[in-house]
């Protein structure tokens, strides 16, 4: 299908490309911040391999679905469902996307911003000498803070910015082709340190040791939805980047790569936070605070903590900006190709609206207080605005990614289908009768058992 852009399409040049910036993408603060709390909440290596299994049949087909949907359509998210299925209303699933991308990259620079702020807590050695209390004050007072959180989400909303202008080849290939590696050697150094601590196979055996006596129906929703989530999907990043993707690339083996990348990483961030934990006798329950309260006070404790805390907040730094990068993307694509903006333009024009809107979600966590009405009726103090825009972001993801596998499973002619995956016949494509059954059947259910639990908390 061709590009109708009077300009030529940009695109990745290497496979390591895609496969750097795709798991940069989908490698973000859900594997290293949010996937070990959730991982200690809901009893460890049980949890774990129950959401291996999600990974399996929802994360790996819906992401294929997206990147054929793009590599087909060579458009972005909205004008990739126009040109495939026109004059219909499938479009909307496009623009599903891009409100959740405008929503989540919203909030998501103001917590990078917290991970850049950590970073130069770190190098500056803040930590040391400070009780556990004392730490959580620090936090407190960073989050209540009007301006602080606001100036490092300035600045890393600017490197996204900046990575974007370079456009697909120049910009986005080249810098997570340097940023993937260096989270890798980075948190591999930090797992090499955790697992030589002592009392660090306590840690191990949570993570390993599987004890499905506490895996309860919450846990295996709040795996089903991480295992969504954890991939970037639903919000028309992989369609995006799928548009950028060679028509001579294997789509099926590039999903399976990408996931493989992202899963890994996500264990990879286990081992390097549950050793050090258990060591010191913290609760690997802890939740969010675990990142930014409770693992400060375990690099207190730990014989060379001064080193290892700068690694571990420049790792999460990193892997939030290549997840920014991604979705941020897919709103300049929109505005290149729809809207004729050049690049500079779209860029600086969504990161500066973007970074607004963010810089008003962070000042609701003290400095605003307001009451505003509560989507799921009633009052809410604009102190919890920040966690309803989270919550907000929660819901769009499964309904994008519930109409994306309906779209290939039951939208899109097979035949069309199949020629993608199989590059025209070129390719072999055993498996594409289970990928079918999964976006028509399997998928689509388990999302909406997903979404109903979501709002209605029958688990």
């Amino acid at each position: 299908m061709e590009n109708n852009n009077l300009q030529p399409r940009d695109g990745f040049s290497s496979k390591l490309g895609i496969i750097a910036a795709a798991a940069g993408s989908a490698i973000g603060l859900g594997n290293i911040w949010k996937f070990p709390y959730i991982t200690g909440r809901y009893g460890g290596a049980a949890f774990i391999l129950f959401y291996l299994f999600c990974i399996a049949i929802i994360g790996l087909p819906v992401m294929l679905s997206e990147f054929l949907i793009g590599r087909r359509a060579q458009k972005n998210a909205i004008d990739s469902f126009k040109t495939l299925k026109p004059n219909s209303p499938w479009y909307l699933t496009g623009w599903l996307g891009f409100v959740a991308a405008v929503v989540i990259l919203s909030f998501y620079g103001v917590v990078a911003g917290w991970t850049l702020h950590y970073v130069f807590l770190s190098i500056a050695n803040k930590f040391v000498g400070n009780t556990p209390d004392q730490l959580g004050a620090m936090f407190g007072g960073l989050v209540g803070n009007p301006w602080l959180p606001i100036f490092w989400q300035v600045i890393f909303m600017g490197l996204t910015a900046g990575v974007i202008l370079g456009g697909v080849k120049d910009g986005i290939e080249r810098y997570t082709k340097i940023l993937m590696p260096l989270l890798l050697v980075v948190i591999l150094i930090l797992d090499v340190r955790a697992v030589t601590l002592p009392g660090a196979s306590a840690g191990l055996n949570f993570l390993f040791k599987p004890d499905f006596s506490k895996l309860t129906a919450e846990g295996m929703m709040s795996a089903l939805g991480h295992a969504f989530f954890s991939l970037s999907l639903g919000m028309g990043t992989m369609i995006t980047y799928g548009s950028y993707i060679g028509k001579k690339e294997n789509l099926g083996e590039t999903a399976l790569q990408v996931t493989i990348a992202d899963t890994a990483i996500a264990l990879l961030a286990g081992i390097a936070i549950f050793p050090a934990v258990f060591a010191f006798g913290v609760e690997p329950g802890a939740g969010p605070s675990l990142v930014f309260i409770t693992l400060p006070n375990v690099f207190n404790q730990m014989p060379g903590g001064y080193i290892f805390a700068i690694m571990f907040f420049l790792l999460l730094a990193v892997a939030a900006l290549t997840s920014s990068v991604s979705i941020l993307e897919v709103i300049v694509a929109y505005f290149t190709e729809n809207l004729g903006w050049s690049r500079h333009k779209a860029t600086w024009l969504a990161t500066i609206a973007i970074t607004a809107v963010g810089a008003f979600e962070s000042l609701t966590n003290g400095t605003i207080n307001f009451k505003l009405p509560l989507y799921k009726g009633g009052i809410m103090h604009m102190f919890g605005f920040f966690d309803w825009m989270i919550e907000m972001s929660d819901l769009l993801l499964p309904i994008g990614g519930l109409f994306i596998s309906l779209f290939v499973g039951y939208v899109m002619l097979d035949k069309d289908v199949k020629d993608e995956v199989s590059d025209s016949g070129a390719l072999s494509v055993p498996w594409y009768g289970l990928f079918k059954i999964l976006t028509r059947y399997v998928a689509p259910v388990l999302i909406v058992v997903t979404f109903i639990n979501m709002v209605f908390g029958i688990f």
